[in-house]
Protein backbone atom coordinates (compact mmCIF):
# COMPACT_ATOMS: atom_id res chain seq x y z
CA UNK A 1 0.00 0.00 0.00
CA UNK A 2 1.01 3.23 -0.58
CA UNK A 3 2.35 5.96 1.29
CA UNK A 4 -0.12 8.17 0.25
CA UNK A 5 -2.86 5.70 0.39
CA UNK A 6 -2.08 5.22 3.89
CA UNK A 7 -1.95 8.96 4.37
CA UNK A 8 -5.43 8.85 3.46
CA UNK A 9 -6.27 6.71 6.57
CA UNK A 10 -5.93 9.17 8.68
CA UNK A 11 -8.16 11.38 10.59
CA UNK A 12 -7.64 14.68 11.41
CA UNK A 13 -8.60 17.79 12.95
CA UNK A 14 -6.58 20.85 12.74
CA UNK A 15 -4.06 19.04 14.17
CA UNK A 16 -3.46 15.87 11.70
CA UNK A 17 -3.36 12.25 13.20
CA UNK A 18 -2.24 9.37 11.52
CA UNK A 19 -1.65 5.40 12.00
CA UNK A 20 0.79 4.56 9.25
CA UNK A 21 2.58 0.89 9.59
CA UNK A 22 2.09 -0.48 12.68
CA UNK A 23 5.33 -3.43 11.99
CA UNK A 24 8.08 -0.45 13.21
CA UNK A 25 10.34 -2.28 15.75
CA UNK A 26 9.84 -2.04 19.46
CA UNK A 27 13.31 -2.25 19.91
CA UNK A 28 14.24 1.14 18.13
CA UNK A 29 16.26 3.28 20.77
CA UNK A 30 13.08 5.79 20.82
CA UNK A 31 10.12 4.19 20.15
CA UNK A 32 6.77 5.43 21.58
CA UNK A 33 3.08 4.14 21.15
CA UNK A 34 1.88 7.76 20.68
CA UNK A 35 4.21 10.99 19.53
CA UNK A 36 3.32 14.46 19.19
CA UNK A 37 5.02 17.02 16.88
CA UNK A 38 4.35 20.51 18.37
CA UNK A 39 4.12 21.73 21.85
CA UNK A 40 2.10 24.57 21.41
CA UNK A 41 -1.40 24.99 22.66
CA UNK A 42 -2.75 21.39 20.47
CA UNK A 43 0.57 19.49 20.79
CA UNK A 44 0.23 19.83 24.99
CA UNK A 45 -3.48 19.48 24.99
CA UNK A 46 -3.12 16.04 22.95
CA UNK A 47 -0.04 14.43 24.95
CA UNK A 48 -2.84 15.26 28.14
CA UNK A 49 -5.24 13.83 26.46
CA UNK A 50 -2.93 10.42 25.15
CA UNK A 51 -1.35 10.19 28.96
CA UNK A 52 -4.10 9.05 30.20
CA UNK A 53 -5.64 7.20 27.33
CA UNK A 54 -2.13 4.99 26.88
CA UNK A 55 0.31 5.70 29.69
CA UNK A 56 2.80 8.23 30.00
CA UNK A 57 5.63 6.19 29.19
CA UNK A 58 4.10 5.62 25.81
CA UNK A 59 4.24 9.23 24.68
CA UNK A 60 6.20 11.93 23.79
CA UNK A 61 5.96 15.24 22.31
CA UNK A 62 8.69 16.87 20.58
CA UNK A 63 8.94 20.89 20.84
CA UNK A 64 12.22 22.90 20.43
CA UNK A 65 11.11 25.77 22.80
CA UNK A 66 11.39 26.79 26.47
CA UNK A 67 8.75 28.49 26.68
CA UNK A 68 4.73 28.19 26.62
CA UNK A 69 2.78 30.99 25.69
CA UNK A 70 -0.98 31.80 25.88
CA UNK A 71 -1.49 33.50 22.62
CA UNK A 72 -4.86 34.76 22.94
CA UNK A 73 -4.22 37.18 25.65
CA UNK A 74 -1.12 39.24 23.72
CA UNK A 75 -4.11 41.32 22.47
CA UNK A 76 -4.68 43.09 25.66
CA UNK A 77 -0.60 42.89 26.41
CA UNK A 78 -0.40 45.30 22.98
CA UNK A 79 -2.70 47.28 24.81
CA UNK A 80 -1.07 47.32 28.32
CA UNK A 81 -4.26 45.24 30.40
CA UNK A 82 -1.62 42.72 30.63
CA UNK A 83 1.86 41.67 31.34
CA UNK A 84 3.62 39.44 28.45
CA UNK A 85 4.90 38.00 31.51
CA UNK A 86 1.73 36.90 32.27
CA UNK A 87 1.11 35.32 29.17
CA UNK A 88 4.24 32.52 29.43
CA UNK A 89 5.14 29.26 31.35
CA UNK A 90 7.87 27.43 30.88
CA UNK A 91 7.55 24.28 28.31
CA UNK A 92 8.65 21.90 31.08
CA UNK A 93 5.89 23.33 33.75
CA UNK A 94 3.44 22.12 31.05
CA UNK A 95 4.32 18.98 29.26
CA UNK A 96 2.11 16.43 31.35
CA UNK A 97 4.05 14.64 33.91
CA UNK A 98 5.73 11.82 32.73
CA UNK A 99 5.77 12.29 29.46
CA UNK A 100 8.92 12.13 27.85
CA UNK A 101 9.79 16.06 26.00
CA UNK A 102 12.25 15.63 23.54
CA UNK A 103 13.40 19.13 23.39
CA UNK A 104 14.35 19.38 19.46
CA UNK A 105 13.25 20.99 16.04
CA UNK A 106 11.35 18.25 13.48
CA UNK A 107 14.29 17.77 10.48
CA UNK A 108 12.01 15.03 8.95
CA UNK A 109 8.91 12.77 8.49
CA UNK A 110 9.52 9.27 7.30
CA UNK A 111 5.96 7.67 7.07
CA UNK A 112 6.79 4.56 5.08
CA UNK A 113 9.28 3.69 8.21
CA UNK A 114 7.36 5.51 10.79
CA UNK A 115 9.67 7.96 12.00
CA UNK A 116 10.69 11.03 12.83
CA UNK A 117 14.44 12.58 12.61
CA UNK A 118 14.78 15.64 14.49
CA UNK A 119 17.47 18.35 14.04
CA UNK A 120 20.21 16.57 16.25
CA UNK A 121 20.01 13.73 14.18
CA UNK A 122 18.00 11.72 16.90
CA UNK A 123 15.29 9.20 15.17
CA UNK A 124 11.95 8.39 16.62
CA UNK A 125 9.73 5.47 16.03
CA UNK A 126 6.30 5.36 16.36
CA UNK A 127 3.09 3.79 16.51
CA UNK A 128 0.80 6.91 15.69
CA UNK A 129 1.69 10.32 15.13
CA UNK A 130 -0.12 13.31 15.99
CA UNK A 131 1.24 16.16 14.11
CA UNK A 132 0.56 19.61 16.10
CA UNK A 133 3.16 22.32 14.46
CA UNK A 134 0.97 24.77 14.28
CA UNK A 135 1.87 28.27 11.58
CA UNK A 136 4.58 29.70 11.21
CA UNK A 137 5.23 33.72 10.80
CA UNK A 138 6.66 34.98 7.32
CA UNK A 139 7.38 38.92 8.12
CA UNK A 140 9.73 38.39 5.63
CA UNK A 141 6.99 38.09 2.73
CA UNK A 142 6.32 41.93 3.13
CA UNK A 143 9.27 43.69 1.58
CA UNK A 144 11.04 45.90 4.37
CA UNK A 145 10.31 43.52 7.32
CA UNK A 146 11.71 41.96 9.65
CA UNK A 147 14.35 44.22 9.86
CA UNK A 148 11.52 47.33 9.72
CA UNK A 149 10.51 45.83 13.59
CA UNK A 150 14.02 47.92 14.80
CA UNK A 151 11.67 51.04 13.83
CA UNK A 152 9.76 52.27 17.38
CA UNK A 153 6.42 52.89 15.30
CA UNK A 154 6.27 49.42 13.81
CA UNK A 155 4.74 46.54 15.92
CA UNK A 156 2.90 43.02 15.98
CA UNK A 157 0.80 41.15 18.24
CA UNK A 158 1.38 38.09 17.28
CA UNK A 159 5.56 37.38 18.29
CA UNK A 160 6.14 37.63 21.69
CA UNK A 161 9.48 39.79 20.34
CA UNK A 162 7.31 42.25 19.25
CA UNK A 163 3.49 42.53 20.99
CA UNK A 164 5.60 45.26 23.64
CA UNK A 165 6.39 47.12 20.74
CA UNK A 166 2.68 47.99 19.68
CA UNK A 167 1.92 49.15 23.79
CA UNK A 168 5.10 51.32 23.99
CA UNK A 169 4.20 52.85 20.13
CA UNK A 170 0.87 53.10 21.69
CA UNK A 171 1.87 55.25 24.64
CA UNK A 172 4.10 57.73 22.51
CA UNK A 173 1.37 58.24 20.02
CA UNK A 174 1.05 61.78 19.09
CA UNK A 175 -0.81 62.45 16.02
CA UNK A 176 -1.45 60.92 12.72
CA UNK A 177 -2.53 57.62 11.10
CA UNK A 178 -2.66 54.13 13.27
CA UNK A 179 -2.71 51.44 10.18
CA UNK A 180 -4.24 48.12 10.94
CA UNK A 181 -3.50 45.44 8.89
CA UNK A 182 -4.83 41.86 7.64
CA UNK A 183 -3.15 39.74 5.36
CA UNK A 184 -4.15 37.70 2.29
CA UNK A 185 -3.13 34.64 3.76
CA UNK A 186 -4.74 32.31 5.91
CA UNK A 187 -4.35 33.00 10.04
CA UNK A 188 -5.29 32.35 13.36
CA UNK A 189 -7.88 34.32 14.82
CA UNK A 190 -9.03 36.47 11.95
CA UNK A 191 -10.78 38.99 14.39
CA UNK A 192 -7.32 39.95 16.15
CA UNK A 193 -5.97 42.61 14.07
CA UNK A 194 -9.68 44.36 14.70
CA UNK A 195 -9.32 44.03 18.12
CA UNK A 196 -6.26 46.08 18.94
CA UNK A 197 -7.42 48.89 16.50
CA UNK A 198 -10.92 49.05 19.17
CA UNK A 199 -8.62 49.20 22.01
CA UNK A 200 -6.31 51.78 20.69
CA UNK A 201 -9.74 54.12 19.62
CA UNK A 202 -10.09 53.30 23.37
CA UNK A 203 -6.90 54.16 25.09
CA UNK A 204 -6.37 57.72 22.41
CA UNK A 205 -10.01 58.64 24.10
CA UNK A 206 -8.96 58.42 27.36
CA UNK A 207 -5.28 60.09 26.88
CA UNK A 208 -7.14 63.07 25.35
CA UNK A 209 -5.17 61.84 21.90
CA UNK A 210 -8.21 60.89 19.56
CA UNK A 211 -9.29 64.29 18.18
CA UNK A 212 -5.64 63.84 16.41
CA UNK A 213 -5.32 60.27 15.40
CA UNK A 214 -6.90 58.52 12.29
CA UNK A 215 -7.75 54.37 12.70
CA UNK A 216 -7.42 52.68 9.73
CA UNK A 217 -8.19 48.95 9.03
CA UNK A 218 -6.46 47.77 6.18
CA UNK A 219 -7.68 44.50 5.36
CA UNK A 220 -7.49 42.11 1.81
CA UNK A 221 -11.03 40.17 2.71
CA UNK A 222 -13.66 41.30 1.50
CA UNK A 223 -15.90 41.54 4.32
CA UNK A 224 -15.57 43.40 7.79
CA UNK A 225 -16.13 39.94 9.66
CA UNK A 226 -17.07 36.43 8.26
CA UNK A 227 -20.31 36.18 10.17
CA UNK A 228 -23.07 38.88 8.84
CA UNK A 229 -24.58 38.94 12.42
CA UNK A 230 -20.91 40.00 14.10
CA UNK A 231 -20.21 41.78 10.84
CA UNK A 232 -23.19 44.40 11.43
CA UNK A 233 -22.55 44.84 15.09
CA UNK A 234 -19.05 45.70 14.07
CA UNK A 235 -19.83 47.85 11.42
CA UNK A 236 -22.37 50.06 13.57
CA UNK A 237 -18.94 50.08 15.81
CA UNK A 238 -17.08 51.55 13.39
CA UNK A 239 -19.33 54.22 12.25
CA UNK A 240 -19.91 55.35 16.09
CA UNK A 241 -16.07 55.50 16.80
CA UNK A 242 -15.29 57.29 13.25
CA UNK A 243 -12.80 54.11 12.08
CA UNK A 244 -12.03 53.83 8.89
CA UNK A 245 -12.14 50.35 7.00
CA UNK A 246 -10.38 49.76 3.52
CA UNK A 247 -11.27 45.96 2.55
CA UNK A 248 -9.22 44.35 -0.01
CA UNK A 249 -6.23 45.99 0.64
CA UNK A 250 -3.46 43.94 1.48
CA UNK A 251 0.24 45.08 2.54
CA UNK A 252 3.16 44.81 0.41
CA UNK A 253 5.48 46.85 1.74
CA UNK A 254 6.61 48.89 4.65
CA UNK A 255 9.22 51.92 4.41
CA UNK A 256 10.18 52.11 7.93
CA UNK A 257 12.58 54.97 7.47
CA UNK A 258 9.28 57.37 5.39
CA UNK A 259 7.00 56.13 8.26
CA UNK A 260 4.93 54.63 5.00
CA UNK A 261 2.85 51.42 4.21
CA UNK A 262 2.16 50.30 0.84
CA UNK A 263 -0.58 48.48 0.10
CA UNK A 264 -2.07 46.86 -2.99
CA UNK A 265 -5.73 46.87 -4.31
CA UNK A 266 -6.86 43.40 -4.35
CA UNK A 267 -9.47 44.22 -6.51
CA UNK A 268 -7.66 46.26 -8.90
CA UNK A 269 -4.27 44.31 -9.88
CA UNK A 270 -1.10 46.53 -9.93
CA UNK A 271 -2.79 49.68 -8.48
CA UNK A 272 -1.16 50.43 -5.15
CA UNK A 273 -2.07 52.90 -2.63
CA UNK A 274 0.45 54.51 0.07
CA UNK A 275 -0.25 54.93 3.66
CA UNK A 276 1.63 57.15 5.89
CA UNK A 277 1.51 56.24 9.42
CA UNK A 278 2.13 57.23 12.91
CA UNK A 279 2.05 54.00 13.93
CA UNK A 280 1.23 50.72 12.18
CA UNK A 281 0.04 46.94 14.13
CA UNK A 282 0.49 44.38 11.29
CA UNK A 283 -0.39 40.14 11.25
CA UNK A 284 1.53 38.68 9.19
CA UNK A 285 1.60 36.21 6.14
CA UNK A 286 1.46 32.34 8.18
CA UNK A 287 1.73 29.11 6.77
CA UNK A 288 2.05 25.74 7.61
CA UNK A 289 5.68 24.43 8.00
CA UNK A 290 6.86 23.95 4.49
CA UNK A 291 8.76 20.90 3.90
CA UNK A 292 7.58 17.79 2.04
CA UNK A 293 5.80 15.62 5.02
CA UNK A 294 4.07 18.27 5.73
CA UNK A 295 2.71 18.84 2.60
CA UNK A 296 1.89 15.61 1.73
CA UNK A 297 -0.21 15.25 4.69
CA UNK A 298 -1.46 18.72 2.97
CA UNK A 299 -2.24 16.69 -0.16
CA UNK A 300 -5.20 14.47 1.36
CA UNK A 301 -6.37 17.33 3.01
CA UNK A 302 -9.62 17.54 0.45
CA UNK A 303 -10.28 14.36 1.36
CA UNK A 304 -10.20 14.37 5.48
CA UNK A 305 -12.24 18.04 5.05
CA UNK A 306 -14.75 15.97 3.48
CA UNK A 307 -15.72 13.74 6.48
CA UNK A 308 -15.48 16.76 8.43
CA UNK A 309 -12.10 16.39 10.17
CA UNK A 310 -9.95 19.14 9.31
CA UNK A 311 -9.95 22.99 10.01
CA UNK A 312 -7.35 25.60 8.93
CA UNK A 313 -8.69 27.69 12.11
CA UNK A 314 -6.21 27.47 14.99
CA UNK A 315 -7.30 29.20 18.17
CA UNK A 316 -7.30 27.63 21.51
CA UNK A 317 -10.81 27.68 21.83
CA UNK A 318 -10.78 26.05 18.32
CA UNK A 319 -8.62 23.72 19.44
CA UNK A 320 -10.60 22.51 22.74
CA UNK A 321 -13.47 21.54 20.61
CA UNK A 322 -10.93 19.36 18.23
CA UNK A 323 -9.86 17.71 20.48
CA UNK A 324 -11.88 15.89 22.27
CA UNK A 325 -13.42 15.16 18.62
CA UNK A 326 -10.06 13.69 18.07
CA UNK A 327 -9.42 12.23 21.12
CA UNK A 328 -12.61 10.20 21.00
CA UNK A 329 -11.44 9.17 17.61
CA UNK A 330 -8.19 8.01 18.54
CA UNK A 331 -9.87 5.76 21.28
CA UNK A 332 -12.05 3.93 18.45
CA UNK A 333 -9.28 3.25 15.97
CA UNK A 334 -7.53 1.84 18.73
CA UNK A 335 -10.53 -0.52 19.02
CA UNK A 336 -10.80 -1.26 15.91
CA UNK A 337 -14.44 0.73 15.72
CA UNK A 338 -15.50 3.08 13.19
CA UNK A 339 -15.12 6.97 14.33
CA UNK A 340 -18.75 8.59 15.05
CA UNK A 341 -17.81 12.08 16.09
CA UNK A 342 -17.25 14.50 13.39
CA UNK A 343 -15.65 18.31 13.90
CA UNK A 344 -18.86 20.98 13.56
CA UNK A 345 -16.06 23.48 12.56
CA UNK A 346 -16.63 25.09 15.73
CA UNK A 347 -15.25 28.67 16.59
CA UNK A 348 -15.06 31.04 19.11
CA UNK A 349 -13.86 34.78 18.59
CA UNK A 350 -13.88 37.46 21.43
CA UNK A 351 -13.57 40.56 19.88
CA UNK A 352 -12.57 43.44 22.63
CA UNK A 353 -13.92 46.27 21.53
CA UNK A 354 -12.69 48.53 24.56
CA UNK A 355 -11.03 48.09 27.77
CA UNK A 356 -14.24 46.55 29.29
CA UNK A 357 -16.43 45.25 26.72
CA UNK A 358 -16.13 42.05 24.36
CA UNK A 359 -18.96 40.11 21.70
CA UNK A 360 -18.17 36.72 21.76
CA UNK A 361 -18.64 35.74 18.14
CA UNK A 362 -19.16 32.23 17.58
CA UNK A 363 -19.58 29.66 14.75
CA UNK A 364 -19.60 26.82 12.67
CA UNK A 365 -18.19 25.68 9.60
CA UNK A 366 -20.74 27.90 7.55
CA UNK A 367 -20.09 30.78 9.36
CA UNK A 368 -23.51 30.66 11.08
CA UNK A 369 -24.13 31.80 14.71
CA UNK A 370 -23.46 28.98 16.87
CA UNK A 371 -23.30 30.55 20.34
CA UNK A 372 -23.12 28.65 24.31
CA UNK A 373 -24.84 31.68 25.91
CA UNK A 374 -29.11 32.18 25.57
CA UNK A 375 -28.35 35.92 25.11
CA UNK A 376 -27.52 38.01 21.67
CA UNK A 377 -23.98 37.45 21.90
CA UNK A 378 -23.55 40.22 18.72
CA UNK A 379 -24.24 42.82 21.91
CA UNK A 380 -20.87 44.62 23.33
CA UNK A 381 -21.29 43.37 26.71
CA UNK A 382 -18.91 43.93 30.04
CA UNK A 383 -19.41 40.22 31.05
CA UNK A 384 -17.83 38.74 28.26
CA UNK A 385 -14.82 40.85 28.37
CA UNK A 386 -14.14 39.75 32.01
CA UNK A 387 -14.41 36.15 30.41
CA UNK A 388 -11.49 36.92 28.24
CA UNK A 389 -9.29 38.42 30.47
CA UNK A 390 -9.88 36.63 33.00
CA UNK A 391 -11.89 33.67 32.96
CA UNK A 392 -10.42 32.22 29.58
CA UNK A 393 -6.62 32.32 30.85
CA UNK A 394 -7.50 30.32 33.84
CA UNK A 395 -9.09 27.89 31.87
CA UNK A 396 -6.34 27.17 29.25
CA UNK A 397 -3.54 26.43 31.88
CA UNK A 398 -5.89 24.21 34.37
CA UNK A 399 -8.16 23.21 31.65
CA UNK A 400 -7.23 22.63 28.29
CA UNK A 401 -3.61 22.07 28.30
CA UNK A 402 -4.55 19.27 31.42
CA UNK A 403 -6.90 17.39 28.73
CA UNK A 404 -10.11 18.47 30.68
CA UNK A 405 -11.68 20.86 28.98
CA UNK A 406 -13.22 19.97 25.25
CA UNK A 407 -15.26 23.39 24.43
CA UNK A 408 -18.50 24.49 25.61
CA UNK A 409 -20.82 21.87 23.26
CA UNK A 410 -22.39 19.96 26.61
CA UNK A 411 -22.99 23.44 28.43
CA UNK A 412 -24.55 24.86 25.15
CA UNK A 413 -26.90 22.39 25.00
CA UNK A 414 -27.73 22.87 28.91
CA UNK A 415 -28.18 26.66 28.52
CA UNK A 416 -30.37 26.20 25.39
CA UNK A 417 -32.39 23.54 27.07
CA UNK A 418 -36.07 23.87 26.08
CA UNK A 419 -35.20 26.76 23.30
CA UNK A 420 -35.87 26.22 19.60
Amino acid sequence: MSALRRLRQCQATGIAVCRLHRSSSASAKHHYKMLVLGGGSGGITMSARMKRMMGAENVAVVEPSEMHYYQPIWTLVGAGAKTVASSGRSTASVVPSGVKWVKSKVQEINPDANTVRTDDGTEISYEYLIVALGLQLHYEKIKGLPEGFEHPKIGSNYSVQTVEKTWKALQDFKEGNAVFTFPNTPVKCAGAPQKIMYLTDAYLRKTGKRAKANLIYNTSLPVLFGVKKYADSLWDIVKQRDLQVNLRHNLIEVRADKQEAVFENLDKPGETKVFEFFFISMKCFMSLHQWDPIWRLKAVHWQIRRVGWMSTKTTSNIIAAQSAILSRTIRKILKNEKPDKKYDGYTSCPLVTSYNTVILAEFDYNNQPLETFPINQAKERRLMYYMKADALPHLYWHGLLKGLWGGPGPYRKLFHLGMK
